[in-house]
């Protein structure tokens, strides 16, 4: 079945949702992304559903698209749709990167709102090593993250940067001794389902809002109260007085 090529465990508002094919490096096949899709469609209707994780199982987050189906099945435009779902879910999420994040695995991870890698993970762009072009997103999100020049840089030269490496640039949020990256993704979704998740939904749209008005438009936009008030807004204040 395609639901065993990705796998979800929920418990106490986090949804872990961990790409399953060790053997293959967790390579995105099309059906990797048929059963993505309905995990992602699913959890954004899920209003027990707080925070997100995205991992990989075994050695590796995501080596990036399987090669052996670019001329064959792949539905590119269902592909970078699914993406597209990542990044609008209503929740925050969070990339875990551990191994290989190359190129459509590096694609997916930048579709989250967080990435938080091993000191060890390997991250990079190869679209030029195989002769091919992003479709995935790559040359509107990577940008947004470390720069226009840098983005040039990796995308032109293929080059695989460590964890550390891609902390220090600003392609990942942070960045730990492989042996604590386990506790560190825990740790941050502690915080987060502290947290209001109305709240987060919310400075989560705002913050999508940001990207797409000019700065005075969105400073009023926000100002309007366009999504509303977190339903329990008015049980956590009252804890404080």
């Amino acid at each position: 079945m395609h639901f065993d090529l990705l796998t979800r465990h929920d418990a106490q508002g986090l949804a872990t949702l961990t790409l399953n094919r060790p053997d293959k490096l967790n390579a995105l096949s099309p059906e990797c992304f048929v059963a993505l899709r309905a995990q992602l469609d699913a959890i954004a209707a899920d209003d027990s559903i707080e925070c997100v994780v995205l991992q990989g199982a075994g050695r590796s987050f995501c080596a990036g698209h399987d090669l052996s189906t670019i001329h064959a099945d792949m539905d590119e435009a269902f592909a970078a749709e699914t993406i597209d779902a990542l990044e609008r879910l209503p929740q925050p999420t969070i990339a875990r990167l551990h191994g290989h994040c190359l190129t459509g695995g590096l694609e997916l991870a930048l579709a989250c709102d967080i990435l938080v890698a091993a000191e060890s993970a390997k991250l990079g762009d190869t679209h030029g090593q195989w002769g091919l072009v992003p479709v995935w997103g790559m040359s509107v999100r990577l940008p947004l993250r470390v720069g226009r020049a840098m983005a040039k840089e990796l995308m032109f030269t293929s080059r695989r940067i460590s964890g550390l490496q891609a902390h220090t640039i600003g392609l990942v949020d942070r960045c730990v001794p492989d042996a604590e990256l386990d506790a560190a993704v825990a740790h941050l979704v502690a915080e987060i389902l502290a947290n209001s998740g109305g709240t987060n939904r919310i400075a989560k749209a705002l913050i999508a809002e940001t990207g797409v008005r000019p700065h005075q438009e969105a400073l009023q936009f926000e100002r309007r109260l366009p999504f509303g008030l977190p339903s329990d807004m008015a049980q956590r204040m009252a804890k404080a007085v």
